[in-house]
């Protein structure tokens, strides 16, 4: 069957009986065929949310072969389960608008997955307040929007610099924002206009080794594991709902500039693993929390 019939199907609802038989019988009635389906129950332990999580990868006939029209199919069992059900084409590309600053090794390293057909999106636009990889974006053939913040810029001009971000959001229709090492903090208007559609990726030492050069401070505390950690971007800095994260083990051999390559080598492998379950609709939010569907 052609891949544009192919869709994924996530849904989270309060937990109870029947809603795997509800969600595969209308499917199966309907003529469609799983690929793939997952699920999970968050109703155990004292922080449980109660919730049940769903995500089914199926192949529709053709004429059903349209969210808006799977959407009307599925609008008796969303509103018996009072769902949050939202159909996904396969075949559409997600649309990313990288951000960075001067550290280039996240944005290097998704443009390469990107280029090499391991990272299957598009990537209309990057966005920095430096030049500093402009030639590489060329290089892409990908448009490179400059928007400078001079050093100590109040909180007026950043949000005049944002609102020009949201606007090349909407311009070029962006399904997802990543901040690849892009170090500003950002407002709380922008984060709630990107909502649930902006990943983040910092070092794993938070909240100890704040501010320059974490990897130096962390060697000279001799630290033993070094990680990275991916996560949604919220009003609360570096506190949205984690996506993924991993570590690395270093010793008192290494120098801090060694220690440093390790950690933005981890930073790499955690923000593309991060990118690529949410734009594969692998990951459903969960409160403070993320389910995450391998």
């Amino acid at each position: 069957m052609p891949r544009q019939h192919e869709f994924i199907l996530t849904l989270a609802c309060r937990d109870t009986t029947g809603i795997v038989y509800a969600v595969s019988g209308l499917l199966y009635q309907a003529g469609c065929n799983i690929i793939d389906s997952q699920q999970f129950g968050d109703v155990d332990g004292e922080d449980a949310t109660g919730l049940f999580f769903m995500r089914v990868h199926f192949a529709a006939p053709e004429h059903l072969a349209d969210v808006a029209t799977l959407d009307k199919l599925f609008s008796h069992v969303r509103t018996q389960h009072g769902m949050d059900a939202r159909f996904h084409a396969v075949a559409q590309r997600a649309r990313l608008l990288l951000m960075v600053s001067n550290h280039g090794h996240c944005l290097n390293d998704l443009l390469f997955r990107w280029k090499s057909g391991q990272l299957a999106v598009d990537i209309p636009a990057i966005v920095s307040n430096h030049t500093t990889y402009a030639a590489l974006a060329e290089s892409y053939g990908i448009p490179f929007h400059h928007l400078p913040l001079p050093t100590g810029a109040d909180a007026a001009t950043k949000r005049a610099q944002e609102l020009q971000v949201e606007a090349i959001v909407e311009r070029e229709r962006i399904d997802l924002v990543v901040l690849a090492r892009y170090m500003q903090i950002l407002s709380p208007e922008f984060c709630a206009a990107l909502k649930g559609r902006a990943i983040n990726i910092h070092h794993s030492f938070l909240p100890s080794f704040k501010g320059a050069k974490p990897y130096f401070q962390a060697h000279a505390r001799g630290v033993k594991l070094i990680g990275a950690t991916a996560h949604y971007v919220t009003a609360d800095l570096d506190e949205g709902p984690i996506i993924e994260q991993d570590v690395e083990r270093v010793d008192h051999a290494m120098s801090a500039e060694a220690i440093t390559a390790v950690g933005r080598d981890v930073e790499c492998v955690v923000l593309a693993r991060a990118v690529r379950w949410h734009v594969e609709r692998r990951v459903l939010m969960n409160g403070h929390k993320s389910v995450i569907f391998k």
